[in-house]
């Protein structure tokens, strides 16, 4: 990728500074609970968001999975408890109160020892006027299983709150301790209704039409790809996200369809959205921003954004893949052809149009547009001298 020249000015580069880091990219998002807050910390950033909720949350008082979960916690003594979540312990207890089993229920709960895997269920735990007896500094369910089988666990019931997904690493480890495990599946997931929105993600991811997609759950990142492979794109978007289009999860467990796979996937060190946000912000200009000095000129291209010497221009997509094929190697010569090839899945459909693209380009550089040179029958380069 090219280097910025050392030829920049500290205005330039105090005015790059001053820009929103996301300017340009545009960022996919396939949560669906929380997805408004997601995007508009993303857009504050500077990003264009598209939203593809991959997954429904079942709702907890129409559950009928929950509801034989919660009797079987009735039917029996609870020696220990696992809350995962705040909003799925909250949900637990709501849905119970409306079911009749409210009481029943805390009774159960007051009695067990309730281990909690963050600050944030430990929060709701309290709030519920219950107390928990240990929690993982790290908030991670490895910490808190390797704190639980430090201990004897046979013969004992113990009730894990899931959090939209399997657990089957801490199931079938206290189940192998010899521990009898109820299993709680709160705010249980479902493939979206429409299922358009997630469609019309996988092309963007093929196409080039996101620069960055977000997933807050392992099941999303599944959801998504079972999409793909549905719609026959599996391998293309499988080599997307292995190149071109960065993949951003909130958390390990989240990540591990991916790496398991072989994609590159970036995670914050606390598994929130703000931070992921952050991390996104961080990792996303310092992997897809091109910085070049053409012509005199300084370009910084990311996304559909170019910084011209230190002032924003936006662009259209198909414009703004040229400049990027361009930018790629500054000084080789791309024929119409080769650029229709690298950006002819944006909407480009003919080598005429690629002519007009590059007018196009041109005019929307400015003075900065003579860096675009015609090599006679041969093609475009971004002139480096």
């Amino acid at each position: 990728m090219p280097t910025p020249s050392s030829g920049r000015s500290e205005s330039g580069d105090a005015a790059v500074a001053e820009l929103p880091p996301l300017l340009g990219f545009t960022v996919g998002i396939t949560a669906a609970r929380r997805r408004d807050e997601l995007a508009n910390l993303l857009e504050r950033r500077g990003a264009r968001v598209v939203q593809a909720p991959a997954l429904r949350i079942v709702p907890l008082a129409d559950d009928g999975q929950l509801l034989a979960a919660t009797r079987a916690c009735l039917a029996g003594r609870l020696d220990a408890v696992i809350a995962t979540t705040a909003i799925g312990f909250r949900g637990w207890l709501e849905a119970a109160e409306g079911w009749g089993l409210g009481g029943g229920l805390r009774d159960r709960l007051a009695q067990a020892r309730l281990f909690t895997r963050g600050p944030k269920v430990t929060g709701a735990v309290r709030a519920a006027g219950l107390t928990e007896c240990w929690s993982p500094r790290s908030e991670s369910g490895a910490e808190l299983m390797t704190h639980l089988l430090a201990t004897n666990l046979t013969g004992l019931r113990i009730a894990v709150q899931l959090h939209g997904e399997p657990l089957p690493d801490m199931v079938e480890g206290l189940r192998a301790a010899g521990a009898e495990v109820v299993e709680i599946p709160v705010y249980r997931w479902e493939p979206p209704e429409d299922l358009r929105p997630v469609r019309r993600m996988v092309e963007l991811i093929v196409t080039g039409g996101v620069s960055a997609v977000t997933f807050t759950s392992a099941p999303a990142v599944l959801s998504l790809l079972g999409t793909a492979r549905e719609a026959g794109r599996l391998d293309e978007t499988l080599a997307a996200l292995r190149a071109d289009v960065l993949a951003a999860c909130v958390g390990p467990v989240c990540a591990a369809p991916l790496v398991r796979l072989g994609i590159p996937v970036v995670t914050p060190e606390r598994y929130r959205l703000g931070a992921l946000v952050r991390t996104l912000a961080d990792e996303l200009p310092r992997r897809r921003v091109r910085t070049v000095e053409a012509a005199g000129h300084v370009l910084r291209v990311q996304g559909t954004a170019v910084i011209v010497n230190g002032e924003p221009v936006m662009l259209a997509p198909k414009t703004a893949a040229v400049l990027d094929a361009l930018a790629e190697r500054p000084g080789r010569v791309l024929s119409r052809a080769e650029l229709l090839r690298r950006t002819g899945t944006a909407g480009l459909t003919d080598e005429h149009a690629v002519e007009m693209t590059v007018a196009r380009l041109r005019t929307a550089l400015g003075p900065a547009g003579r860096a675009v040179e015609t090599v006679i029958k041969r093609g475009y380069r971004l002139a480096i001298a």
